[in-house]
């Protein structure tokens, strides 16, 4: 599916495309304008080829098992002999990513966005959804244009690597879908995800936007899979003036053993609770990384394993 399309035609008979808003290994995704309903949507446009249709079909059926303002809502799901897609709620916003590239998430900011983003998984895991794939790419901060609305709304997307119920247990690294720097050490280890895995990645993106580099990036793909399974270092060696809660916080979520994280509804509690109680001075990712003296590629640039995103 190229990434241009003429004005004129239309997806399904009722889809408009109107400009693309983003692409990757399983297709593209283009604001559309559903000429049925009158409403923008964000259509996915992916190739029935290899394993991207079958992982576009458990997106959607993912997706449409959730209701939640904090998932990014389906509307519908159709195929012809060539692609699937995948029509959602359109959003404008940008990626938790690119608001840490901007130097725009202060601490507080990263608080609430992490106990949404908990929430989010909360709600999914409630329903025996695992997301298997939570990183700062796959978290939208929603932009609205009514000035009530000025405080963080986060969209989690792309459920197109949710486990629902048991799928085969992960056996190898090669094997593991998702980006490497956000993925759990039991994972690693061949272990099936689990909601804990996600807790994981909540804890490293936390890690990540306080501390302004990532906690274990800084090599070749092995390398970070060994510090990965060694634990992240104490968030403390670079940020000793948060306070305590907050440490233990991002702390609890990165513990080895999966079974002492806590669940994901508690965690949503406890960031949220920290950030409104915590006067700081609004370092961001920016100034943290000025600090260090480390910056560079994000780790969804420098090394991916499994699907290709």
């Amino acid at each position: 599916m190229s990434s241009t399309a003429p004005a004129h035609d239309l997806f399904l008979g009722r889809y408009r495309p109107v400009r693309p808003l983003g692409s990757g290994g399983m297709g593209h995704v283009w604001l559309a304008r559903d000429e049925q309903s009158g409403l923008d949507v964000a259509l996915k446009i992916v190739p029935r080829e290899g394993k991207a249709g079958h992982r576009a079909e458990r997106e959607a059926r993912a997706a449409a098992a959730l209701r939640h303002r904090r998932c990014q809502r389906i509307l519908a799901l159709a195929h012809d002999s060539s692609h699937v897609y995948i029509a959602y709620e359109y959003v404008p916003g940008r990626t938790f990513r690119e608001a840490l590239r901007a130097g725009a998430i202060t601490d507080n900011a990263a608080l609430e966005v992490a106990a949404q983003i908990a929430d989010a998984l909360a709600h999914a895991h409630g329903r025996g959804i695992v997301h298997r794939d939570v990183k700062p790419s796959n978290v939208l901060l929603a932009q609205h244009s009514d000035a009530q609305s000025e405080g963080i709304d986060v969209r989690l997307l792309d459920f197109g690597l949710a486990q629902m119920a048991e799928f085969d247990t992960l056996t190898a690294l090669g094997d593991v879908p998702g980006t490497l720097a956000y993925i759990s050490p039991e994972r690693l280890q061949g272990l099936t995800a689990t909601e804990a895995a996600d807790v994981w990645a909540v804890g490293v993106l936390l890690w990540e936007a306080l501390a302004g580099q990532h906690p274990f990036w800084g090599g070749d793909l092995s390398h970070t899979s060994r510090l990965i399974q060694q634990g992240a270092p104490p968030l403390e060696t670079m940020r000793p003036d948060l306070p305590r809660h907050v440490l233990d916080t991002v702390g609890s979520a990165l513990l080895v053993n999966p079974q002492r994280r806590p669940a994901a509804e508690k965690l949503g509690r406890t960031p949220e609770q920290a950030g409104r109680a915590s006067e700081k001075r609004g370092r961001t990712p920016e100034q943290a990384g000025r600090a260090s003296g480390k910056r560079g590629r994000t780790p969804e640039q420098r090394g991916r394993t499994g699907a290709k995103r």
